[in-house]
């Protein structure tokens, strides 16, 4: 990690369970997800409690709920409050031309590592900051260039960790879990959680249309042109699927 940035108290091959498994947590709730609950809350006994026991907790609660009111739960949640949004740079810039910028130094950030977004229309993919999409790069890619997104939108996760609790939001443990994995809070970053709190993020609307939607290859990585290659969906260490 970067001298200038906190080092993680989790070792390497913790970071990649406890970020793949919120990761998979977050995602839209289908049958597949559900299915792989077991082999999460398996995994999660891996980690120190502070992060393993909300992660077990949050499957639970996914487990003994009905799905078609996790999918309608999720609808709500995560695509009609603004607090709760999964897109990390939404919270620092709201829908203005910012944004844009901020969306392309994620982009930016996954090519150093030599991988590439797969543009296409019908990709059926996420925005590059989506929280899903950047714990993954994290997870299985570059930890410390993934370690270092996070920790620049730490005020965003800290409000989403508290829209969440508040609104007691089967996912709550999820980003509680992810939080636990950061170092605590600095004075600055407590400050700028307060601001972010009581102001929420920018409401100016003015449009992406200069970025493409990206979304991320989910099968096997093909190689592209200049040795990049797309960046697949990752499998937990040692635990087959």
């Amino acid at each position: 990690m970067s001298p200038r940035r906190p080092k993680p108290s989790l070792s390497a091959e913790q970071l990649t369970i406890a970020w793949q498994s919120v990761s998979l947590l977050l995602n839209y709730p289908v049958e597949h997800l559900i299915g792989q609950l077991p082999m999460i809350e398996a995994s999660s006994h891996r980690l120190p409690a502070v992060v393993g026991d909300p992660i077990r907790a949050c499957a639970a609660r996914l487990a003994t709920t009905p799905l078609t009111q996790l999918q309608e739960d999720y609808v709500e949640t995560f695509d009609n409050r603004r607090r709760c949004n999964l897109f990390l740079t939404y919270f620092a810039h709201g829908d203005t031309r910012k944004r844009g910028m901020a969306l392309l130094r994620f982009k930016q950030t996954y090519l150093r590592s030599g991988y590439v977004l797969d543009d296409s229309a019908d990709s059926g993919g996420e925005l590059p900051d989506h929280l899903c999409v950047v714990l993954e790069y994290a997870g299985t890619v570059d930890q410390r260039l993934g370690w270092g997104l996070m920790l620049d939108h730490r005020a965003g996760l800290e409000l989403l960790r508290l829209a969440l609790r508040d609104g007691g939001s089967v996912w709550s443990p999820a980003v509680e879990a992810l939080c636990a994995t950061f170092p605590p809070l600095r004075g600055d970053e407590r400050d700028a959680v307060r601001r972010l709190a009581a102001e929420g993020p920018p409401e100016e609307e003015v449009g992406l249309s200069p970025y493409a939607i990206p979304g991320f290859d989910t099968g096997p990585a093909r190689p592209e042109p200049g040795g990049s290659t797309p960046l697949s969906m990752p499998a937990f260490p040692g635990v087959r699927t």
